[in-house]
């Protein structure tokens, strides 16, 4: 199975697993890696290990977030975006939480 996964990703695992990866910050794990200028994602599902490659666009993308959501996640989520969108504001990161709080992903 390791064979079919893509060295960008594999890389992404790696870096999450060591202590001073890029994907903890106070040892809290980051819920979204951006890809290509915003336009894909991995996300990183916490409650079932998996990670997924995703168009920030798709409609995978908004139930993938909206799983995350329902287990808790979603304060956490919503900040990453914001900080992303802080970080890169040429991204889109502020148009994909709108198009996620316009599908009720972030409602309780």
């Amino acid at each position: 199975m390791a064979g079919n996964t893509s060295k960008t990703a594999r890389a992404s695992v790696r870096a999450g697993q060591s202590t001073g990866g890029a994907l903890s910050v106070l040892g809290e794990y980051k819920y979204l890696i951006p890809l290509a200028n915003g336009r894909f994602a991995y996300v990183r599902n916490l409650t079932n290990g998996k990670t997924t490659h995703l168009a920030t666009t798709s409609d995978a993308f908004v139930e993938e977030i909206r799983v995350l959501v329902g287990a808790g996640h979603g304060a956490k989520i919503r900040a990453e975006l914001q900080a992303l969108n802080s970080v890169s504001p040429e991204h889109g990161w502020d148009a994909t939480e709108k198009r996620l709080v316009d599908a009720g992903v972030f409602e309780a």
